[in-house]
């Protein structure tokens, strides 16, 4: 195939950079970190910033990552994933009302950003949900116009408290809004455990319907799968677990569209092995744009969802143009 070449390139190389931090992980086990913090601020700047980082990196990017695949196999359109379906949107408009109340709280030790940013991801999945049920139609492009509405609308109520908002609140809104992957400590990451190992345990356990949804919804039905309980079911956790993910980083865009296309290339359309793939070359796609993002005009640090956005973009131009030669479209 024309692309799948170059496709396959970039999956190896990011393969090694997975490889590489499993083993930075393992070996970190036969070391003593106590000693490293306690003689060296290095260590003490790896234990708690770095390596935290880098961690989130790769859970986020895999969230989004196999959350996409799943949105893209139930709703059968290549460009359903987080961001178009409007949980990302929802999740930054949360957060930003936080922002605008100047309230400053945590519960059971979770900030009030999070708290506040997954609640308007729950009531962005609520209101996509809702429209689907009006219309009594819950296939692939109710969901996606639904979740495109309801991100455009968002978006313009986020611009409306930018506008009125102080000069202090604009810079923090601008910053959340763009995604990021700035933590300190591992509390962030485990807050949000429970959701992500939910979302990634039911879509793993559902490849054989994932399987079936691909070839079509009628063989769906033929071999006994209850398809709106399933889309359902798929929907609720992939967006709970991405609200989660959200809740700590942001909405970092495309990830979600991006890193399933190119993993079908690679390794096809049998959901249990794309549904592995997805997880690791997701988390290795989003920790290597992170890399960029702080590199790229050091010492100052691009948000990460600015560099997931060019590369983004390109990419949604490429599905419209049906260049893949495995008719994505």
């Amino acid at each position: 195939m024309k692309y799948s070449i170059y496709f396959k390139f970039i999956g190896l190389f990011l393969t090694v950079i997975f490889v590489v931090f499993i083993c930075s992980l393992i070996g970190s086990r036969f070391i003593n970190l106590t000693d490293i913090v306690s003689q060296n601020d290095s260590g003490d700047l790896w234990i708690k910033l770095r390596l935290p980082r880098v961690i989130l990196g790769f859970v986020a990017g895999a969230c989004l990552s196999i959350s996409g695949m799943a949105f893209q196999a139930v709703f059968r359109n290549p460009l359903a994933e987080p961001f178009t379906l409007g949980i990302s949107a929802g999740s930054a408009l949360g957060a930003v009302i936080y922002f605008t109340l100047g309230w400053g709280f945590s519960f059971l030790g979770i900030g009030g950003t999070a708290i506040f940013a997954f609640a308007g991801a729950v009531f962005s999945i609520i209101v996509v949900y809702g429209l689907s049920q009006i219309k009594k139609d819950f296939s692939g492009s109710t969901m996606l116009l639904s979740g495109i509405a309801i991100n455009f609308f968002f978006s313009a109520v986020i611009m409306l408290f930018q506008f009125l908002g102080s000069q202090y609140n604009l810079a923090k809104i601008m910053h959340w809004t763009m995604g990021g992957l700035e933590i300190f400590g591992f509390k962030p990451i485990n807050q949000s455990l429970f959701f992500v190992i939910l979302g990634i345990g039911i879509i793993l356990f559902s490849s054989r319907e994932l399987n079936l949804f691909s070839a079509g919804e009628d063989i769906a039905v033929s071999r006994g799968v209850d398809t709106k309980k399933f889309k359902k079911v798929i929907f609720l956790a992939g967006s709970l677990m991405v609200g989660a993910v959200c809740a700590v980083c942001g909405p970092i865009a495309f990830v979600g569209m991006i890193c399933p296309h190119i993993c079908r290339i690679m390794f096809g359309w049998e959901h249990a092995k794309l549904s592995v793939a997805c997880i690791l070359f997701g988390g290795a796609f989003l920790v290597l744009c992170d890399t960029i993002a702080r590199t790229i005009i050091a010492p100052v640090e691009l948000p990460v969802g600015v560099i997931t956005s060019i590369l983004g973009g390109p990419f949604f131009v490429w599905l419209l143009l049906g260049l893949n030669k495995n008719k994505v479209l």
